[in-house]
């Protein structure tokens, strides 16, 4: 079987989803386009240098629908000849996209791709095209459906996690992200964002709140509490489920939940052979991937079954991965992943998080697997491990390993 290399790994900056938000007058199509050119500029890719791109995206209507993988190819200066392919597995679809292009490449369909994501919160809006689980009754009612706020807080009560662990957490997030882009830890991934002129209109990610502390957050009234409540109230929902829970523990806000922003980012992924006759060098190796599904209603504690799986199928223990990426869709996620694995928090998103810096959906899978490699370097670790929770109840898992 062909092993799968990572040459490179680049985003644009994020910026905040609304209509004040740094990206908000460019479009899925622009900023997928900008981002492909600039990968195809760093690598030197002419012609059908790759067998096809991968682009996840979230939610496919307007204009993130209609294949906007083949769109962003006609878009870029790739070469016609590149197909394009979207793909959708909620908030890792950027990851699945990476993943599905490596598993090609193992197969041996394809020498290489390129692969990531994209989405525009601001622009289109989350769950605007419809989700069955959420608006079909017959399905809703089969899988004690609850919004994703709710889930968050659901883990939060079963495995007893406090607010103030919860905001502390978030606090850490935001001093994190501070000090890597102030040390410069993103700079050689980083692709700025340009207007219709050609000029830069954002070069940093603008959603961060660097002076957020615990007395800040303490403010924050809880984010699902009403909708928990309220008649007929998620809680009875929940409760209905899991009948050993006598109450819902509302922990979760905006300081402690992913931020909405926009976003994109790619992975060029290859064989060695591919490289070497393109004249790239490889920075690491994809060891892995792994995908599950799991209980919908408490929705978000994937990245533990996943990484469980992730290791056992490849031969590993937890103790041989020296870094992890585990998206910080909210608090409680990498809570429960760091309380089931006993895992140091020194070694989970060391440069901060979606609290800190945002989470567009489509393309934080393909965000964090490079953020992951960069930090490889920067640390000269081997191993590092990205994963993510998922809507609906999934979740999915990428291992590299430095060259």
């Amino acid at each position: 079987m062909t092993d799968a290399y990572i040459f490179d790994a680049a985003r644009t900056p994020r910026g905040k989803g609304r209509a004040d938000g740094g990206l908000h007058e460019v479009t899925s199509l622009a900023l997928s386009a900008r981002l492909l050119n600039a990968m195809k500029e760093r690598s030197g890719l002419e012609g059908h240098a790759v067998e096809d791109v991968i682009w996840g995206n979230v939610t496919q209507v307007m204009e993130q629908g209609g294949c906007l993988a083949r769109s962003a190819v006609l878009a870029s200066d790739l070469d016609e000849s590149i197909p394009g392919l979207s793909v959708n597995r909620f908030c890792a679809s950027g990851m699945e996209a990476v993943n599905l292009a490596a598993n090609q490449i193992k197969g041996g369909a394809g020498q290489a791709y390129l692969a990531g994501g994209v989405e525009m919160m601001g622009r289109v809006a989350m769950g605007s095209d419809g989700a069955a689980i959420a608006v079909d009754p017959s399905l809703a009612m089969k899988t004690y459906f609850v919004p994703q706020g709710i889930s968050a807080d659901i883990i939060a009560t079963e495995y007893g996690f406090t607010r103030e662990e919860a905001d502390k957490l978030a606090v850490e997030s935001q001093r994190r992200a501070k000090q890597a882009w102030d040390e410069g830890r993103f700079a050689k991934s980083i692709v700025p964002a340009l207007d219709q002129n050609g000029l830069t209109i954002l070069e940093r990610d603008e959603y961060m709140r660097p002076e957020t502390t615990m007395e800040s957050l303490a403010a924050l009234k809880p984010a699902f509490k009403d909708m928990g409540e309220a008649m007929p109230g998620f809680d009875k929902v929940a409760m209905l489920k899991y009948p050993h829970l006598d109450r819902i523990e509302h922990i979760h806000h905006a300081g402690n939940s992913s931020g909405i922003v926009d976003g994109a980012a790619a992975v060029l992924v290859g064989s060695k052979e591919w490289g070497e006759a393109m004249g790239l060098n490889p920075r690491a190796r994809i060891r892995a991937t792994a995908k599950i599904g799991t209980d919908p209603t408490i929705m978000l504690t994937g990245p533990v079954p996943v990484t469980e799986k992730i290791l056992r199928d490849s031969g590993m223990s937890i103790g041989d991965i020296d870094l992890f990426e585990v998206n910080e869709a909210f608090a409680a996620v990498v809570l429960r992943f760091m309380q089931a694995f006993q895992v140091d928090p020194a070694r989970v998103n060391v440069n901060g998080g979606a609290m800190a810096m945002g989470h567009p959906l489509g393309a934080t899978g393909a965000i964090i697997i490079g953020t992951l490699l960069d930090e490889l370097e920067r640390q000269d670790k081997e191993v590092g491990l990205a994963t993510l929770c998922i809507a609906s109840g999934m979740g999915a898992a990428t291992m590299i390993e430095r060259v």
